[in-house]
């Protein structure tokens, strides 16, 4: 299978900060998402990403992640799923973003991956490969238990159980993972029925965590794209002039409910056991490695 290439200098970015879960790192070896999700904020003009839907594949992929991380002198955790899906359904035959981790593991870096998709599984073995020596992170995105509605919302994006069916497998595995609820949707996906239910989902599969956003960003480019795909999608609901009374230009768009959400979440997340704070997270997932285990890299080979 060939994908349409794009040229690329570096794949292994240094983060400005480890604010977003405690990582080092970005990598990512494609551009542009075939989920086709309405609400990704990854299609905002301030991006640059054209063709957004189309999924492109860095040139040399590979050969720059190794050169990234010999580069380094030290070693981190090394986040993936940023603007477009490691696992978009090309992976499933190119293999980039396994060799990708095998390379992740070569080296002494450990990994935090975001997806959609339940072909993540297919790294089990890897994963639990670099746990041996550095904290894994596995964050899938789960908006809505709903199928039905989860197919408007994220039309080319595998369903609601079978991202479940991966938390529950990976969980199992002992590999640290939960799931992203965001964006909560307002008037879609912001009923406290549905937050419970998801939440008590996540439990029932042996999710570690569930990090939330009770709320949705819109900006320029994607803030027409979402308001005309609302008018497709839920014809005659009147959700694109609710969004626009509601919001106007606003860029961040908190559901009205979100403070009796939070409560409402939080509560359930107690009961369950559930880590639900940035903070908690990050200790828990990186509690067993020491600081000398993500050294210099000289020391990790």
């Amino acid at each position: 299978m060939e994908l349409p290439t794009i040229p690329a200098k570096t794949i292994v970015h240094k983060n400005k900060s480890t604010a977003w879960f405690g990582t080092e790192y970005t990598m990512n070896l494609y551009k542009g998402c075939c989920h086709g999700c309405i609400y990704c904020d990854s299609r905002s003009a301030c991006y640059g990403v054209r063709d957004f839907d189309t999924v492109r594949v860095k040139e040399n992929a590979l050969a720059l992640v190794r050169d990234g991380l010999r580069a380094r002198t030290r070693t981190g955790v090394v986040a993936t799923g940023s603007m477009s899906d490691p696992y978009n359904p090309f992976e499933r035959e190119l293999l980039l973003t396994r060799h990708a981790l095998e390379l992740l593991s070569a080296y002494g870096y450990g990994v935090a991956i975001a997806t959609k998709s339940a072909l993540i599984m297919r790294d089990a073995d890897i994963l639990q490969e670099i746990k041996e020596h550095s904290p894994v992170l596995c964050k899938i995105t789960i908006t809505t238990t709903d199928e039905t509605l989860a197919a408007k919302l994220e039309p080319r994006a595998p369903t609601p159980r079978a991202r479940l069916d991966a938390v529950e497998r990976l969980s199992h595995q002992g590999i640290f993972t939960g799931i992203l609820l965001m964006p909560v949707l307002p008037f879609l996906t912001d009923s406290p029925q549905s937050v419970r239910t998801l939440v008590r989902a996540a439990a029932g599969a042996g999710a570690r965590f569930i990090y939330p956003a009770f709320g949705v960003t819109l900006r320029q480019n994607q803030r027409d794209y979402f308001l005309q795909k609302l008018e497709e999608e839920f014809p005659g609901e009147g959700l694109r002039a609710r969004y626009l009374h509601r919001f106007g230009a606003r860029y961040e768009c908190a559901s009205p409910n979100a403070r009796a959400l939070w409560q409402l979440f939080t509560q359930e997340c107690r009961d369950a056991g559930l880590l639900y704070e940035m903070c908690d997270i990050v200790a828990v997932y990186r509690q067993s490695y020491h600081s000398e285990q993500l050294s210099l890299f000289g020391d990790a080979l």
